[in-house]
């Protein structure tokens, strides 16, 4: 357990040293390459899951990256693309409305063409949407980031502390047995108190006002709390669906490319369906 903690500590310091500098560069370049080749990892584990040769999985690797840097040399990363949020959120509604209640079952038969096209062009709208966050402030990135790491810690903590004491049905059995609904509730309390609290901070003026929550807040307090717990929810349907992925392959994790973390997608799951869902909303 020590040195799983360790390795984890270490991957954690390495992918900081990577991405801090990238995010505060003036020139947005090197977070686009970065994230490009984080989505081609993510490309590749999707074609493993998926069952698809290593050939094809590096493929599949390539056309991501490929897909990002076209997306960016296109010029669509600064343009408005509600159409595209649109169709991602629907999407990722629709998948779980779908899966999360006929589960393994249903995705199996599916034929692999189609959730591997699905997958990649999920992959891509994140990308465009974490692009798109990057340019309009770092202060608005760090703030959709910031929700989903605290929902993740809030839920860790109040699913040991409290899971089993209110609800005797957990979250997700068949999926993710360790997920309880007290933790999701302790995620959802997390992320309305940071997120009012911020918001606080921007009307005294103590914060630079380009947050996620200062442009939800800026509509009314109600729309700010029925947001971020719609998004929060999001996260936590990210992270459902890829256990369900990952149960339907057969493996514990997605990949080893990070090692004491797994692969890309345990890490970035519940950011692919939160992201481009924040950039609907503050479009809306």
């Amino acid at each position: 357990m020590h040195a799983m903690l360790k390795q984890r500590i270490l991957t954690a310091l390495v992918l900081l040293a990577l991405l801090v500098p990238a995010v505060l560069a003036t020139n947005p370049l090197g977070f686009v390459v970065l994230t490009s080749l984080l989505m081609g990892a993510g490309g590749w584990e999707w074609a493993r899951l998926n069952g698809l040769a290593p050939a094809a999985s590096l493929a599949t690797a390539a056309l991501c990256a490929s897909l990002c840097g076209a997306l960016w040399f296109s010029g669509l990363t600064a343009s408005a693309l509600p159409w595209v949020w649109f169709l991602a959120g629907a999407a990722w509604v629709g998948l779980a409305l779908w899966l999360l209640r006929a589960g393994v079952a249903a995705w199996l038969p599916q034929p692999v063409i189609l959730r591997w096209f699905g997958g990649v062009a999920l992959l891509c709208a994140a990308w465009l949407a974490l692009v798109q966050a990057r340019l309009v402030g770092v202060d608005f990135l760090f703030s959709v980031l910031l929700l989903v790491w605290v929902a993740d810690v809030a839920a860790y903590f109040s699913g040991r502390a409290l899971g089993g004491r209110f609800f005797r049905q957990k979250l997700a059995p068949g999926i993710s047995p360790g997920k309880t609904w007290e933790g999701v509730a302790g995620a959802m309390v997390g992320v309305v108190c940071m997120a009012f609290a911020w918001r606080a901070l921007d009307v005294a003026g103590l914060a630079t006002g380009g947050s996620l929550y200062s442009r939800l807040g800026s509509v009314n307090p109600l729309f700010l709390a029925v947001s971020v717990v719609f998004l929060t929810t999001m996260g936590v349907v990210g992270d459902l669906l890829e256990s369900l992925f990952k149960r339907a392959a057969g493996v514990k994790d997605s990949g080893v490319l990070l090692p004491g973390h797994g692969g890309v997608l345990d890490r970035i799951d519940a950011l692919l369906p939160v992201l481009p869902l924040a950039m609907l909303l503050c479009t809306l």
